[in-house]
């Protein structure tokens, strides 16, 4: 598990936790809104998969005391870069501040796990919610564009 101790606005305790028996049905049932759906995966089960199949990316759970509520990855690229990825918040757990403590938790991990390496994450221009709570949390545009998302990394640590 995962966990700087961070509280959503609802007074919940988020954690990460890895995906494993007991809790994958409930991570690939996890939907965002359906305005949303034009940026992310109408399910998490479709990164739980990519996580499976592939050597890069490692699912997480995101619960709220001990209800999950959400997915998070992250992944090494060839460069040693660390990137956050597949973030999916229930559309029916938004604007709770789960988001943010998840984001928070994972950068705190990956800084003090893996060191010196960027972290980063991608995001379409056009969703606005996920840009500004990147940029409130440190990440910044590097101009890149990974297929039609624009790359940011944290310029500054997200202590918790």
């Amino acid at each position: 598990m995962i966990d700087s101790g961070l509280r959503d606005r609802a007074g919940r305790h988020v954690t990460l936790r890895p995906v494993d028996d007991d809790n994958w049905r409930a991570v690939a049932d996890v939907a965002p809104r359906d305005d949303q759906r034009v940026w992310v995966a109408a399910l998490a089960a479709r990164y739980l998969l990519l996580s499976m199949r592939s050597d890069v990316w490692t699912s997480l759970a995101v619960y709220a005391d001990d209800v999950v509520v959400g997915h998070v990855m992250w992944g090494v690229d060839d460069d040693g870069s660390r990137w956050l990825g597949g973030m999916v918040v229930d559309a029916a757990e938004q604007g709770r501040g789960v988001g943010r403590a998840a984001v928070r938790t994972l950068t705190g991990w990956l800084a003090t796990q893996h060191g010196d390496h960027p972290i980063r994450l991608s995001y379409h221009p056009d969703n606005v919610s996920a840009a500004a709570l990147y940029r409130s949390l440190g990440f910044t545009p590097t101009g890149a564009l990974e297929d039609d998302e624009l790359i940011a990394e944290l310029t500054r640590p997200t202590s918790p």
